[in-house]
């Protein structure tokens, strides 16, 4: 199976407002994708594509509503695109702003890729999604292409909307497609070979709001080194090392030998790499452990006894002489 790669927490946190001001449930949500609300407050946090998948796709199954993905786009932020969205915050034009969307892409995550190319006097901007659970992929489209609209209405102080909308996925009920039309603000096509928003070329040369150079300069180059560092195998086996532990441990185990397996090699190589960024398997599940351990006793009654084996632990006196070495508390100290 195709790893789908990693997701920013910013890029989740807009599917996270959109629950939260709609009723969804947020603990359910987070615990069929396998994450913690601790790992979703930290915004340099990276969860994997699969658990973003599973995410969206509970979103999906509580609110049964087709129109999940382009609501879900009223919520988008400078911030939702990592640093990515200020670099276009700072842009003089929306050319320019749209011109960084290829380079820096993938600080947002790798939920798809976006291409760019002329057409007669037009621009399409073109996402293709990486997701292969084709409800989430209609919902993410959705979601991108709608917020791409609002951020550049945002950024351009203006209210227009792109000459078209093209969408991959099939044509909806009559009622439905007023909806998309309301939201793009301009015909929407369905049945397409890509999904796209299709802008008049003048419309490019529209000056943005908060242009600033030295700025632009200075974000563009702490991005530069933040996409070495995403580009680095070693680094990446490490965020997938521990969202498999984490994943393993919401069925109270964790071993080596099948994380090892899922990273498609041996425990003996998985060590090795691991060694060679100064990590080691102890150290990742201890972490996560940790964050886990805190996690239970802050937002949940469970019993000490319970946590533990939730945790992986054999006896709920390992878990005690472990939390206290991390924290310098026992359990029940800290829950107090």
């Amino acid at each position: 199976m195709k790893h789908l790669g990693f997701a920013s927490v910013p890029a989740i946190q807009q599917y996270l407002r959109y629950a939260e001001d709609t009723g969804l449930s947020i603990p359910a949500t987070l615990e069929a994708a396998g994450l913690t609300p601790s790992l979703i407050s930290k915004e340099s946090e990276r969860i994997t594509g699969e658990q973003f998948q599973k995410l969206i796709r509970s979103l999906i199954d509580q609110s049964q509503d087709p129109l999940l993905g382009l609501k879900s786009g009223d919520y988008v932020q400078p911030g939702s695109y990592s640093v990515l969205g200020y670099i276009t915050m700072s842009c003089s034009t929306l050319k320019d702003a749209v011109d960084r969307i290829i380079p820096y892409e993938k600080l947002v995550g790798d939920m798809g890729v976006t291409s760019i190319e002329t057409e007669d006097d037009k621009v399409l901007v073109t996402w293709n999604c990486a997701y292969p659970d084709p409800v989430v992929r209609r919902h993410m489209i959705d979601n991108v292409l709608a917020s791409w609209c609002n951020y550049t209405r945002w950024l351009a102080n203006m209210d227009e909307g792109p000459l078209e909308v093209r969408l991959e996925h099939e044509k909806p009920d009559a009622s439905i497609i007023n909806a998309y039309e309301e939201v793009f603000r301009c015909p929407v096509m369905f049945d397409q070979p890509t999904s796209c928003l299709v802008i008049n070329q003048e419309y490019m040369d529209t000056p943005l709001r908060q242009p600033d150079q030295s700025l632009r300069k200075t974000l563009e180059e702490h991005a530069s080194s933040q996409i070495s560092v995403l580009s680095d195998n070693s680094a990446r086996l490490t965020t997938r090392v521990k969202n498999a532990i984490r994943s393993q441990l919401k069925q109270g185990v964790s071993r080596k030998d099948i994380v090892a397996e899922q990273m498609g090699m041996n425990a003996r190589t998985l060590q090795r790499k691991l060694q060679q960024e100064s990590a080691s398997y102890q150290q990742i599940l201890d972490e996560v452990r940790q964050e886990l351990a805190v996690d239970y006793l802050k937002n949940s009654q469970l019993p000490l006894q319970e946590i533990a084996v939730r945790l992986g632990f054999t006896e709920a006196r390992s878990f005690h002489r472990s939390f206290k070495t991390w924290t310098g508390k026992t359990p029940g100290e800290y829950r107090d």
